[in-house]
């Protein structure tokens, strides 16, 4: 096959939550550029618009709709104004996420507890029974859910964030199951420490830098684009056969030692 066919988009329509920058942002526009007609969210609605505007002043089509993830109503607006615009959605990577707390499990409040758990799994949960029978309507579809390699691993400070990240993993392995036989997709991406906002405090300070990129055998820390091309090759032809799997794209932080030179 061409390998342009496998990574082309062209006549898809895919929804990204948390698409006004970061991780999010990288995707969207990396998916406008492979072809795709691709609706921009957040909480936002001038962020929206000025991404959207962006994509399509690149060339690109994009639409941006706002809409606070924590809310089942406008995840419900979300997806009926994605369909009265493009007919459909044939690619969804929720990407949204939150976290509140910062320290251990032990410390944490049942407000701080439910919000992580509600926002970075339910969502994700509700979003997906609402986009994916449209895609088995059609046989075909992909879901990406941007997990964590925090959901592999033990944290004294980022535990309930782990929580939610390793649950991610299992939704995307049971809606496999559930969907597979109508050719739905559904994956996730565990990324490690990625230069964003969202990871600012983690990678911003050069000494904490300079640790983290210690435990890198890649010997950098992730861009957001390392992770726009992983959800690229899921979204795509290229891994039509890829379902109910965590892709971890971490510079191989979870398997390596720490590096002395």
């Amino acid at each position: 096959m061409n390998p342009n066919q496998l990574f082309s988009l062209s006549g898809k329509v895919a929804l990204v939550t948390g698409a006004t920058k970061g991780i999010g942002k990288s995707i969207a526009e990396t998916f406008a550029a492979a072809g795709s007609q691709v609706i921009v969210s957040s909480r936002d609605q001038g962020r929206c618009d000025a991404v959207a505007a962006e994509i399509n002043g690149a060339g690109g089509e994009a639409l941006g709709i706002a809409c606070n993830i924590s809310h089942k109503d406008q995840l419900r607006g979300l997806v009926d104004k994605s369909l009265a615009a493009f007919g459909k959605i044939d690619v969804l990577v929720c990407n949204a996420a939150v976290n509140p707390h910062f320290g251990p499990l032990a410390e944490i409040s049942q407000e701080a507890y439910d919000k992580i758990m509600n926002t970075n799994v339910g969502s994700n949960l509700w979003l997906c029974n609402m986009v994916i029978p449209g895609m088995a309507e059609r046989r075909d579809g992909a879901v990406i859910i941007i997990s964590s390699i925090g959901g592999l691993k033990g944290s004294e400070k980022l535990g309930a964030y782990g929580l939610s990240k390793a649950a991610d993993m299992q939704l995307a392995r049971n809606f496999a199951v559930e969907w597979g036989h109508a050719n739905v997709r559904v994956n996730c991406i565990a990324p490690g420490l990625i230069k964003t906002d969202f990871a600012r405090a983690l990678w911003e300070d050069p000494e904490a830098a300079k640790r983290a990129v210690a435990a890198y055998p890649i010997g950098r820390l992730g861009e957001p684009d390392d992770i726009a091309g992983a959800a690229l090759f899921l979204a795509g032809r290229a891994g039509s056969f890829v379902t109910g799997h965590t892709l971890v794209v971490d510079g191989g932080s979870t398997i390596g030692g720490v590096r002395y030179s």
